[in-house]
């Protein structure tokens, strides 16, 4: 009988997880141009073509890891809502909070998540990066409707927050503020936006 190559063949118990777990982890170290599927494939012991079965090219790799990343943003987002109460500022303060330390903790995917939206064709990025932002249109809304935002449309209302937000996270990443007054320049920056966007009159 031949002698059993080093290399494992396809069989895994779940590729595509591992290799979305991998492909993240490297992503983090050395960012999206080192991404390799060999790479990843001799990360998860299977052979070099195995994770062509779940994803044909590179590319289709770098989506998934979008796709997978807006769908934990969002999950990160509606657990924090959910543990908030029904007051507007509340719920916008611990949405905030939640964005910036999910921006601070997972910069290089958050990077790759709205690269990624913005690529020609990606439209099941687009599709996951929906229900995150319907989201945070949706708590805008709220706080409209209750008369503690301006009128108007919620997704401009929500971008100046958003900015602010990305802002002191990118702050955060790159040392020009410690990450242990992110929380409090959250709060500062929602205090701030609450004043100034309450309807004049």
């Amino acid at each position: 009988m031949p002698a059993t190559t080093p290399e494992r063949p396809y069989h895994h118990g779940n590729l595509r997880a591992a290799l979305l777990d991998a492909a993240e982890r490297s992503l983090a170290e050395h960012g999206s141009d080192q991404l390799s599927l060999r790479d990843l494939a001799r990360e998860v012991g299977v052979s070099h073509a195995a994770p062509r079965r779940h994803f044909p090219d590179r590319q289709a790799l770098l989506d998934a890891l979008a796709e997978a990343g807006f769908a934990r943003l969002d999950a990160v987002l509606r657990t924090a809502l959910a543990a908030a109460g029904d007051g507007f500022p509340a719920r916008l303060r611990a949405a905030a909070t939640a964005y910036t330390r999910f921006a601070t903790e997972n910069a290089a995917l958050l990077e790759l998540m709205y690269t990624s939206k913005h690529r020609p064709g990606a439209r099941r990025v687009v599709d996951a990066a929906a229900a995150p932002f319907a989201l945070l249109n949706g708590l805008i809304t709220q706080g409209q409707d209750q008369g503690t935002l301006e009128a108007g449309d919620p997704e401009r209302v929500g971008i100046v927050l958003l900015a602010t937000l990305q802002g002191l996270a990118t702050f955060a990443n790159g040392h020009i503020v410690e990450l242990e007054l992110l929380d409090d320049l959250v709060e500062a920056s929602v205090d701030r936006f609450l004043r100034g966007a309450r309807p004049l009159g």
